[in-house]
């Protein structure tokens, strides 16, 4: 049987992911999935700079708006579903492209998720009171001793996640960190994982842009649509929460749209330590030629 592959193609967010992604796909005649977990969301589309239509109807595209903020969603229904959609797409096609900046997203499909044991289910009502007592301050403070591992790889703003990891650490009395294992699933195609890079002032210039872009592009109405609904997870996201506090007249419209700004660049730097890790993705120059890229994969395929 001939060998199936998964292109998955990582880095900061606006890095040049997308644009990457469709000439990789028109150049090996394959389909796109999205591994952004915010993309999801039919609702969100400026805010998580969904692909335009144009694009998307360049090459067919999956897991993205195929579901609502109001639907439960989590990273293992995600790799469920993905790797029942793979199976799917390699009936027909060799490769496959993923791409998307959701470090855990991806590494569930390409490696599979961690087992975690049961712990108390008062731990993280406890941790839901301090949160709504003292703010998200104090768990990220109360995270960052018991596990300063995962204070500096996970997105510390999600509240969910940060009750999560320190649900375990609490429960366990082990970091949350010491259980991610990074095992090994069996999969029925082979990685061959490509990194966008560029010099951080790059990164963080063209954060900035594109923050500036989507204000432009009608960010604050869309944000307006989605005010009632903001304590829904799906809206604990850089972009909204944001706007969100400004709608609350916590902030002024020019401090949220710095604050946008300035927690991209942090969630940016993330990233980099996360995908930083793998020591099996090949790394690319944000300015690098595609057929340098095309050419290594195609290498891979050979090997």
């Amino acid at each position: 049987m001939k060998s199936k592959y998964l292109i998955s193609i990582v880095g900061a967010t606006a890095i040049g992911k997308t644009s990457l992604s469709l000439k990789l796909a028109k150049e090996f005649e394959t389909e796109i999935i999205s591994s952004d977990s915010r993309q999801f969301y039919k609702e969100m589309n400026i805010g998580t700079a969904v692909p335009t239509v144009q694009e998307l109807n360049e090459v067919k595209h999956h897991f993205i708006h195929d579901r609502s903020i109001f639907d439960d969603y989590s990273v293992g229904d995600y790799e469920r579903d993905t790797v029942s959609k793979l199976d799917d797409l390699y009936n027909n096609h060799n490769s496959v492209v993923m791409v998307g900046g959701s470090g855990l997203y991806v590494d569930a499909v390409l490696k599979g998720l961690d087992n975690f044991p049961d712990v108390n289910s008062k731990i993280r009502a406890t941790l839901k009171k301090e949160l709504l007592e003292n703010g998200i301050d104090s768990l990220q403070q109360k995270l960052k001793e018991l596990d300063p591992t995962s204070y500096q790889k996970i997105d510390i703003d999600n509240k969910q996640r940060l009750i999560r990891a320190l649900e375990i650490s609490i429960g366990t009395g082990r970091p949350y960190s010491s259980f991610l294992i990074n095992k090994k699933n069996n999969r029925s195609f082979i990685p061959i994982k490509i990194g966008i890079d560029a010099k951080r002032e790059i990164i963080y210039d063209r954060i900035n842009q594109r923050v500036d872009l989507m204000i432009e592009n009608g960010l604050i109405e869309e944000a307006k649509t989605l005010y009632p609904y903001r304590e829904l997870n799906a809206l604990q996201t850089v972009g909204y929460k944001e706007l969100f506090r400004y709608f609350d007249r916590e902030i002024t419209l020019e401090f949220a749209i710095s604050e946008i700004k300035k927690n991209s660049r942090r969630f940016a730097k993330r990233q980099g330590t996360w995908f930083r890790k793998d020591p099996e993705i090949k790394w690319f120059d944000y300015q690098e030629n595609t057929e340098a890229i095309i050419q290594y994969i195609k290498n891979q395929f050979n090997t």
